[in-house]
């Protein structure tokens, strides 16, 4: 049995207002992204800042203990945060704490640049609390952006406007090492030094860590609260989604009237029907039905965003590590503070727009035509391949920069285009109503404990950017990816269907794995009355 409300917003024809959405959630994701990497190109400079040891000779650095925290504790955050937000989603509704998750990352951005302290350690505390709580509100914007996406689209356009809302994080990405590499040469041409072998050793940090730069950190990281800011107001303007509103406070007139508003389509209220609806799904999350009917899709999607994560956020965080190896940029006793941060922003923009950015887009033009599971396992198995190869043969990549860089390139195209994208859109599409956010909350949180593993765990052997350990890192990776080839077998196809025959919600049984996994469209079968 299908709700009118529910088919209505199946077969709606794409409208401004599908626009309009995937530009307010998708600027969360690019505050988010643009949050989570922008540390990166700042991390050395933090180091160089309050870390100098004089006599040394050499550049300050980060302690290996506070680079973790200040690369990682972002992450803590951002997985308390799903959990929390995912909950509140299902709990209170996907509009009423969609706005606290901007709220805080705009006022944790700023503070962030604001951090204060008498000392090294007590600057770096006060900016790893605020990165907690930045990530904290991080964190929501996955469930919820992901939840109210899915529930807004028609069937056959569902994937892709999703994967455009993730597609940003691409844009965020780009703009982290544009705004730092932009910054930095701007602050490079007004506060120019000597390179560290052109000056007396006791002088060293000083002459070639200009100090002004403790103000170009401050300002990178404080630019992350305005692209959030500027769509406060809309994402307050939009309305509950019908889904929640008709199967989970039981007002069908009310859905009708808010999807009636925004989309243009007329929708029945049918509250006769509702309550007979909501009875054959009233099952928990803790339940041996949800066990029965969904155990399995949980386990695939958390199991495969987990081990994604832990590639795809090692890739991510070490780059400023790897690319002195790679020689796209100096080492950094041969350059200042300042030049240093440009060239590694540099970097990391140039891999960004030729690697990862292309990556998203692909997938959103193909997910439709191509299906998630067959992107997930090409994505997975191309990234194991090219990461296999970088650690196999990395003796002889580290001297051609090129070849070892369009490598490097590739394993984030196929990242992008493969599990980094559907992994965040299967989760959105499994699971029923009453429980989506809180499922999508918990698969990403797995993905965020990944993260986590490549933060606190894999950093720590390119940290010091020893070709040994870079290659040991580059092969434990690829192994990683490929088990995450093997887990995507536990989840299905879920293209050109309505999210209610997915999860089962309208009375239909799930079809055969291998049938769901060839992406065929099963919907013709299902019997539903309007």
């Amino acid at each position: 049995m299908a709700l009118a409300v529910l088919h209505a917003l199946d077969s709606a024809r794409t409208q401004w207002y599908h626009v309009t959405a995937i530009v307010i959630a998708g600027m969360g994701f690019f505050t988010d992204a643009y949050d989570l990497f922008c540390i990166s190109t700042v991390s050395k400079l933090l180091g160089r800042l309050y870390y100098y040891k004089p006599g040394t000779g050499k550049p300050g650095k980060l302690p290996q203990d506070v680079n973790n925290f200040v690369i990682g504790v972002a992450l803590v955050g951002t997985l308390s945060g799903q959990l929390v937000f995912g909950w509140l989603g299902d709990k209170l509704g996907r509009k009423k704490v969609y706005g606290i998750t901007l709220i805080m990352m705009v006022i944790c951005a700023i503070c962030s640049g604001l951090s204060f302290g008498s000392s090294a350690g007590s600057v770096m505390t006060t900016l790893c609390f605020f990165r907690f709580w930045l990530g904290f509100g991080i964190g929501g914007d996955y469930p919820l952006s992901a939840t109210i996406m899915s529930e807004y689209a028609n069937k056959m356009t569902r994937g892709m406007f999703i994967a455009a809302v993730f597609a940003m994080q691409g844009v965020g990405i780009i703009f982290a090492g544009l705004v730092s590499m932009t910054l930095s040469k701007i602050f490079l041409d007004l506060y120019p030094a000597p390179a560290f072998n052109a000056i007396p050793v006791d002088y060293s940090n000083v002459m070639s860590t200009q100090p002004q730069a403790d103000y170009l950190w401050r300002i990178v990281l404080m630019l992350g609260a305005f692209p959030a800011l500027a769509t406060f107001y809309w994402r307050m303007k939009m309305p509950e989604t019908g889904r929640y509103t008709a199967l989970i406070e039981g007002n069908a007139k009310q859905a009708a009237a808010d999807m009636g508003r925004v989309l243009d389509i007329e929708i029945q209220d049918e509250q006769d029907k509702l309550a007979q609806f909501k009875a054959a799904n009233d099952y928990s999350l803790f339940s041996g039905e949800f066990l029965r009917r969904h155990g399995k899709h949980l386990i695939g999607t958390t199991t495969t965003w987990f081990l994604l994560d832990i590639a795809f956020y090692s890739q991510n965080l070490t780059q400023k590590d790897i690319f002195p190896v790679m020689g796209l940029t100096q080492k950094d006793v041969e350059v200042n503070a300042l030049r240093e941060m440009f060239e590694t922003s540099r970097a990391m923009l140039v891999v960004a727009f030729f690697g990862t950015f292309p990556g998203y887009w692909f997938t959103v033009f193909f997910i439709e035509k191509l299906g998630r599971f067959k992107i997930q396992l090409v994505g997975f198995f191309m990234m194991s391949l090219f990461m296999g190869i970088i650690g196999y043969k990395y003796d002889d990549l580290k001297n051609n920069k090129y070849m070892f860089a369009t490598l490097y390139g590739l394993t984030f195209f196929f990242a992008n285009f493969g599990p980094n994208s559907t992994t965040f859109v299967l989760p959105a599409e499994l699971f029923p109503t009453r429980i989506r956010s809180t499922c999508h909350a918990l698969s990403a949180a797995a993905g965020k404990a990944g993260a986590m593993v490549g933060a606190f765990g894999v950093q720590n052997y390119t940290l010091d950017g020893k070709v040994k350990e870079i290659q040991k890192a580059m092969i434990f990776l690829a192994i990683t990816n490929m088990l995450g080839f093997f887990f995507t077998f536990l989840v299905t196809e879920t293209k050109g269907r309505s999210l209610e025959e997915i999860s089962g919600e309208d009375g239909s049984s799930d079809r055969d794995a291998g049938t769901q996994m060839t992406g065929t469209n099963t919907s013709a079968t299902t019997k539903t009355t309007y």
